[in-house]
């Protein structure tokens, strides 16, 4: 870590007076200054929850997302595009004793403009916890549960990849917490003419400061694997295996006023690795710097992002980040040397009925090409469990 740590240093450096100005701030923040958590986005998480409470119970869990985002974007990186739909989960679910869940459902997707639905699929989870350790096996809490910053997870794949199916392991104490998670993303049988793809990750914090006078400091380490391969299928196509890396400091300072709440900043170092055998993609390994400072008030969360990248990659994560191209027009098109200013007005306002409206706008510009695009969005998050009937014991 410390070689990469000298790297990213010289690599500021060589880019003058903003990439030393933003090394000089990152050095300052990770010293001093108050921060807290890159995005709130507890309104799209649902943990599946245990407990006493629910031994024996058989209920209906109704989860809905109803989403409109538009990206007004004008670059060769990440065209502009629009989200305009709604997501239903239902399921069944029965918990056997106070700390075993078994839930099976049903997944639908329906975007506006189309008259078919874009995904059905079924849903099945257990959830088993003891103490502080959780596994869960089958559909598993994914998305934005494992809290990984944007370059290495898109905010957007809990729209567009909500659904995450494999093994999970999570740990919860009061100082640390981790979530290590397998997702099979594609299944491949003999004769397949497709690759078998499979992601997976780890992201841990350690609180090693918090006071009565609101001071809350953590250390992240977040990790994300892609592989595509086997050796079953028709095609002559080459294995990849990429690796993302991120790690830094998140500062908070909780305030007791009335329309400010509190201030907070999070600094990351990113590192992408490309670790397969042949070189299909234009870069083999890249660096990123994340900052990002924020105050939340009463009327909205405001937060300023900086993101400078060298030859950084990502196939999970942001597409705006990136040093290569996700366009259908511009392919081959890359950006060595990506420096972004990202602007984020944040609210999340409590509906009645369980209901949960967010609004995001999200301006930003394009230090090196002076392009200056923008995103707004709207979200409703529904999330209830209906209590339909308790089972006895047979020895009742």
């Amino acid at each position: 870590m410390l070689k990469f740590l000298v790297k990213l240093a010289a690599d500021c450096q060589q880019q003058g007076w903003l990439g030393r100005l933003s090394f000089v701030l990152a050095s300052l923040f990770f010293l001093s200054l108050p921060a807290a958590a890159q995005l709130d986005n507890r309104a799209f998480q649902y943990r599946l929850p245990l407990g006493a409470a629910y031994e024996r119970q058989v209920r209906l869990d109704v989860q809905g997302f109803l989403l409109n985002k538009d990206n007004e974007y004008f670059n060769k990186i990440d065209p502009g595009l629009t989200y305009f739909g709604a997501q239903l989960a239902p399921r069944f679910v029965y918990f056997p004793t106070a700390n075993l869940r078994l839930e099976a459902g049903i997944f639908l997707w329906k975007d506006y403009g189309t008259p078919r639905f874009k995904q059905v699929r079924p849903l099945f989870t257990l959830k088993y916890r003891q103490g502080p350790h959780t596994l869960l096996f089958g559909n598993l809490e994914g998305h934005l549960h494992h809290g990984y910053i944007e370059p290495l997870f898109d905010f957007e794949r809990v729209i567009t990849n909500r659904l995450e199916e494999g093994l999970q392991y999570q740990l919860q104490t009061p100082r640390s917490s981790v979530d290590a998670w397998v997702n099979w993303q594609r299944q491949q049988y003999r004769f397949s003419n497709f690759q078998e793809e499979v992601a997976g990750g780890l992201s841990t914090e350690h609180r090693v400061a918090g006071d009565s006078a609101g001071w809350l400091v953590k250390l992240p380490f977040q990790f994300t694997a892609t592989h595509r391969g086997g050796q079953i299928d028709t095609i002559d196509k080459p294995l990849q295996t990429l690796f993302n890396v991120a790690s830094g400091l998140r500062v908070r300072r909780a305030l007791a006023s009335d329309f400010v709440s509190a201030v907070h900043f999070d600094g990351y170092l990113t590192y992408f690795n490309d670790y397969s055998f042949t070189e299909e993609l234009p870069f083999r390994d890249g660096t990123g710097l994340y900052l990002n400072a924020g105050v939340d008030t009463r009327l909205n969360n405001v937060q300023l992002a900086y993101w400078h990248g060298r030859g950084y990659v990502s196939p999970l994560g942001g597409r705006l980040y990136q040093s290569v191209s996700s366009s259908p027009v511009d392919v081959s098109y890359t950006e060595r040397e990506r420096q972004l200013l990202i602007l984020r007005f944040l609210k999340d306002y409590q509906l009645p009925g369980h209901l949960t409206l967010t609004t995001r706008f999200e301006p930003l510009y394009d230090l090196n090409n002076g392009l200056f695009d923008f995103s707004f969005a709207l979200y409703l998050n529904f999330n209830q469990s209906f209590l339909l009937t308790t089972l006895k014991h047979a020895a009742d």
